[in-house]
């Protein structure tokens, strides 16, 4: 059996760049197990596969450990590949149906643009673990969390670009992972942010779509504005675009595919 991938850098107008995924292209429905294989041979942070239902891609998501809700830059990277390979025309809007309900991409100039579900974090009292995740020394100006991950926000850029959080700790807070965030110092971003989910087999992730759908609510709110830049600051780093409308986040970024895999399996 033969399968073919294709490796994407999401969130990146250049190669390596930007977070890596993988696009599986199914003809039939495959089997979970058979699926989280891929995904851990890949060893990228999400390994995205597609079915096609009609009008629609029936759409999951895997890390190197296990199935995911939801991801942003996987989900990019699906809808370039649909594009680039000619399953879908450039003028069809992208519909995925997933864990997270009906998501939707389309082109805008040279943006993919994804109707994602906003996911604010409530500011509230965090365990004690979270700030032992921060460490010591580091100003946390707020915490909260939202159904997915932790939401932890930082004194200064600096803090976060620096950060050395204690991954242990985090792969015990029992949520999906942990954003950490601050205000931008300069003008070409709105904020910073970094993302850490050592349980799931990413200790960082180096750009997360679906964190922008907790992160976009919470600045636009602080900021006064609908249409905000993030700089998602890991070391390959990432510009992810998003405008809030209600209760959705759209995220903006480009896509760059950078390998074609055929893999082959036993029959």
């Amino acid at each position: 059996m033969k399968i073919i991938l294709h490796q994407v850098d999401a969130f990146a107008d250049q190669p390596f760049a930007g977070n890596p995924a993988a696009v599986c292209l199914l003809e039939q429905t495959m089997d979970d197990v058979l699926m989280q294989n891929i995904a851990s041979e890949m060893n990228l942070s999400e390994t995205s596969f597609l079915t096609r239902v009609g009008e629609t891609f029936g759409l999951r998501w895997f890390t190197p450990a296990s199935e995911v809700d939801l991801c942003g830059h996987a989900t990019l990277a699906a809808a370039h590949v649909l594009w680039e390979t000619g399953a879908l025309s450039t003028q069809q809007s992208a519909l995925f149906d997933t864990l997270s309900g009906r998501l939707t991409a389309r082109r805008s100039g040279s943006l993919i643009e994804m109707d994602f579900p906003a996911e604010p974090p409530v500011i509230k009292s965090v365990p004690d673990d979270v700030y032992r995740a921060v460490g010591a020394g580091v100003t946390v100006v707020e915490a909260g969390a939202n159904r997915l991950d932790y939401f932890v926000v930082l004194g200064s850029e600096q803090s976060v670009r620096t950060l050395r959080p204690d991954l242990d700790v985090v792969s015990r807070l029992g949520t999906r992972g942990m954003i950490v965030t601050a205000r931008a110092e300069g003008s070409d971003y709105d904020f910073v942010s970094r993302y850490f989910a050592p349980q799931f087999g990413i200790p960082e992730d180096p750009v997360t779509g679906s964190a922008h759908c907790c992160l976009a609510p919470y600045w636009s709110e602080e900021l006064g504005k609908v249409q905000l830049r993030g700089w998602q600051a890991s070391r390959r780093g990432g510009l992810v675009e998003a405008t809030v409308k209600d209760d959705r986040v759209i995220l903006g970024g480009r896509a760059v595919t950078v390998a074609r895999i055929e893999m082959t399996l036993p029959d």
